[in-house]
């Protein structure tokens, strides 16, 4: 018999609805606490070949892991390079952007670690802090400077790039420049068809919506600005909703720009995911803890699982 390791803790589960268009998205009376004990914890990514959601702990500088059978947590790896965002690729290999090692990085399946992108145009990356994979292969990441303004995310050091910017990697491995105009951009979604990349901007406390003309972005007008905090980490469910951390919890937004409503959560949210069997488990990582809900509503596919 599996004994599952006791929880952190729960906290109520306060759906606020702000808009018509939010009634149906519940879930839970309660927040599952799977975990408390971390700095800044961030970057969550669920693997439903490993039944297993996996986070980052960037002052501690490790990947953590939580079974989903067994609810154990265990770390994944440390030294970890100060490892901030993750995704999956479209054949479910780990892609993590490292605060630390200033570049973004791909793990095989059976662990060997492949550098995507640490240069541009011969000048090192700031410090990679979110990624996403396009159903072609290519990754997008952004690059602000959180990782160098200090030893705390990884190791003071200078912007050699002129800024804080958004790259792609294409499948033969060019890097290329996207986006030149953020102050500090943050975390970055592609819409369901792909045809809109949504990126927030951590420093103005937005997020902006571009259009995707192959491997080029255009426009960048204010989609949403935070009326609580800041935006981080973003994702979308199945109906095209754009589910953003901030710091009261998780405000949820339809494609039309309109604050639905939100789920309060005790801290400051970071980013989020969506996971388990049906993607209907919502993992959210919030300053020291992760938590994790059922709700009504179903996460948008990872690329590979199309």
């Amino acid at each position: 018999m599996t004994i599952l390791e006791p929880l952190a803790g729960t906290a109520p589960a306060v759906w606020e609805s702000l808009d018509d268009r939010f009634a149906g998205i519940r879930g839970d009376k309660l927040l599952e606490r799977l975990w408390t004990g971390g700095r800044w914890v961030e970057g969550p990514v669920y693997s439903p070949a490993g039944r297993y959601l996996l986070w980052s702990d960037i002052p501690n500088d490790r990947i953590l892991r939580w079974d989903e059978t067994s609810y154990q947590v265990s770390v994944f790896r440390q030294p970890a390079g100060n490892t901030n965002g993750h995704t999956l690729d479209t054949e479910g290999r780990l892609v993590s952007c490292e605060h630390g090692n200033r570049r973004v990085t791909r793990t095989a399946h059976h662990g060997a670690i492949t550098v995507l992108a640490s240069e541009y145009d011969g000048k090192r990356l700031n410090s990679p802090n979110d990624v996403v994979v396009k159903r072609d292969g290519s990754v997008w990441f952004t690059d602000p400077a959180y990782g160098i303004d200090s030893d705390y995310e990884g190791y003071k050091g200078q912007i050699e790039t002129g800024g804080c910017h958004v790259y792609r990697v294409s499948t033969d491995g060019v890097l290329t420049r996207v986006a030149d105009d953020f102050n500090r951009p943050n975390g970055l979604v592609f819409s369901l068809d792909e045809s809109l990349l949504y990126i927030t901007d951590s420093e103005e406390g937005t997020i902006r919506v571009f259009t995707v003309e192959g491997d080029k972005l255009s426009g960048g007008e204010v989609f949403a600005e935070c009326g609580n905090g800041i935006f981080d980490g973003i994702r979308l469910d199945t109906e095209g909703r754009i589910w953003a951390s901030a710091a009261d919890g998780v405000h949820v937004y339809h494609p039309d720009g309109m604050l639905l409503g939100k789920l309060l959560v005790p801290e400051t949210v970071s980013n989020l995911t969506f996971g388990g069997a049906k993607r209907n488990r919502l993992f959210v990582t919030a300053t020291t803890s992760v938590y994790s809900i059922f709700t009504t509503v179903n996460g948008a596919p990872q690329p590979y699982q199309r």
